[in-house]
């Protein structure tokens, strides 16, 4: 029975954060005596301590996005629910949470710099380097898409278009209301939380469109730059008046998803229809290892959480003991919202028309399902659920544009306003460059990025492996003396690198063997660019490696 599943999950998942959360919390060494940067470095614009829920907020929609519903979807239907499942649960606890704690608390030492930085000052100069191009050229992949996914909803539903933008104005209000005029956050939440959901209503009235007039691509372009305008605002204001509202705000609507799923799948008695294990090889994905642990990312171990975790939580983490909750426990509620976007699958058959279409599709289906135990119509909790998606896709947008701000930023070596324009504008151009660019694949016009986004898994997974290795380093050279008080860090990294590079190898192959040899321009993007990636992993490995054996880093 699917209930039974779920419970048993969500047992493993809360002993987990009491269990193994406190032995990483002893391991780290987190100690409220030491002023964290956010204190230290206070400048109301980047460096802004935050109160544990807000942060907390800001952190799990950061990192949620659509990865931890897309990747199990996707994963579930093609290997069958059981290997994702087991992935989700056991890397969530072992593998994700040591990554993002890890990468939090090693960013927090390091005045709140990136984990490339830090790898440029515990391995070596060129490997940090080498890691603040990957993570930048990363993160503008990460905007072309996500520029183009979201533009692509707000054409498809205006709605969803009109609640984007009342929610950026309630967040903005809230900001000002809780830094400016003072009220209480609890006051603040019983205010604009309910605005916030009855945004979702409104857009539903009003929607948003203009495709009579000038059609779907000329909507599309429209939103496309009125996004990147949105982005460079936010990359550039005070984190209290957008980003820490915002996020705050956003997460309500992934707890709703959270509370009213998971009672939907408690109280459904539903039971699983789809196999556990249906096939150990896919015709889009490839074999189930690697695939299943590039596939499914976000929920079980993602290497872009440790983008964020370094980037703007560090910069907003008031207390260290704070880093147990946000860094581990958020990776944890991830997992758990894996899971339902899981059963959303293993409670239809095998060929079922809820799973047809996109995964963000299949998922919207399933909550409206579940919500539909809890008296919500099921038509309803479906359109709630695809306006959540939205959210936080837009979440992912203005914090990866941010980040990439912040990494541009270390790169240079300079930190000043018209160093933040400068890098804001380079990175919002570049994906808007990539988005404008139409390419033939497969007798179909496509985004030119997405040629390239089928190994962007393979660099998730890359960046997640590198940022653990950049933490075991770290570790060693600050007083911990054998390899065994290494090993909750070291075996996780070891895994997520050899597996990532396996992957790597098993692109190369497919693109020059079973999808018709280096004939398309596609296949020439995808074999190259693997290469690339596993080159870099190469000499960042050999350099790390000699790091830990000789116990000295960069000078």
């Amino acid at each position: 029975m699917l209930s039974a599943v779920f419970v048993g999950c969500v047992a493993s998942l809360i002993a987990g954060y009491l269990l193994y959360g406190s032995f990483l919390a002893r391991r780290f060494g987190l100690d409220d005596s030491r002023q964290t940067p956010a204190v230290r470095l206070e400048d109301g614009h980047d460096y802004c301590p935050a109160r544990k829920p807000v942060l907390f907020g800001h952190h799990f929609s950061s990192i949620a996005g659509a990865g931890p519903i897309v990747g199990p979807v996707l994963a579930a239907i093609a290997f069958g629910w059981l290997p994702a499942l087991l992935w989700i649960v056991i890397g969530a606890i072992f593998i994700g949470g040591v990554h993002d704690m890890g990468s939090l608390v090693a960013s927090i030492r390091h005045k709140a710099r990136s984990v490339a930085a830090i790898a440029r000052e515990n391995i070596t100069p060129r490997a940090g380097k080498l890691f603040l191009l990957f993570i930048w050229l990363a993160l503008v992949l990460v905007l072309a898409a996500f520029i183009d996914l979201t533009a692509s909803t707000f054409v498809a539903d205006g709605g969803v278009a009109t609640s984007a933008g009342i929610y950026i104005v309630l967040a903005l209000v809230f900001g000002i209301c809780l830094h400016r005029l003072k009220i209480s956050l609890g006051l603040g939440t019983l205010i604009f939380v309910p605005l916030v959901f009855a945004a979702i209503w409104v857009g539903q009235q009003a929607p948003l469109t203009g495709a009579d007039s000038i059609g779907a691509d000329g909507m599309h372009t429209v939103f496309v730059y009125v996004l990147a305008g949105y982005c460079f605002i936010a990359s550039i204001a005070p984190v209290w008046i957008l980003l820490q509202p915002r996020d705050y705000l956003s997460s309500f609507l992934l707890y709703a998803c959270l509370l009213g799923g998971g009672a939907g799948v408690i109280l459904s008695g539903a039971q699983i229809e789809y196999p556990a294990l249906r096939a150990f090889n896919d015709e889009a994905l490839g074999f189930l290892l690697p695939a299943l642990f590039i596939t499914v990312a976000c929920g079980a171990c993602s290497g872009f959480h440790s983008i964020v975790a370094s980037g703007t939580t560090a910069k907003q983490l008031a207390r260290e003991s704070d880093a147990r909750p946000v860094g581990y426990g958020a990776m944890l509620v991830e997992g758990l919202l894996a899971i339902i976007a899981l059963a959303a699958v293993m409670v239809c058959a095998v060929g079922s028309a809820d799973l047809e279409g996109p995964a963000t599709k299949v998922f919207a289906c399933g909550l409206g399902r579940f919500l539909s135990i809890v008296g919500i119509a099921p038509d309803v909790g479906a359109a709630f659920g695809l306006l959540a998606i939205s959210t936080f896709l837009l979440t992912t947008l203005d914090t990866a544009t941010r980040l990439a701000r912040y990494v541009f930023e270390e790169l240079v070596g300079a930190r000043s306003f018209p160093i933040k324009i400068a890098a804001t504008i380079l990175t919002l151009g570049v994906p808007l460059l990539i988005v404008a660019i139409p390419v033939e694949s497969g007798g179909k016009i496509i985004p030119a990025y997405k040629m390239i986004w089928p190994i962007f898994g393979a660099t998730n997974q890359l960046l997640g492996g590198l940022a653990l290795l950049t933490v075991a380093v770290w570790l060693k050279r600050s007083g911990r003396r054998t390899y065994r008080a290494l090993l909750f860090v070291l075996i996780p990294m070891v895994f997520m690198v050899v597996v990532t590079m396996f992957a790597l190898v098993q692109i190369m192959i497919r693109c020059t063997t079973f999808e018709g040899g280096l004939s398309t321009p596609a296949a020439v993007i995808k074999c190259s660019a693997s290469g690339v990636l596993l080159l870099l992993s190469l000499v960042l490995v050999t350099e790390a490696v000699r790091s830990l054996k000789s116990g000295q880093g960069a000078v």
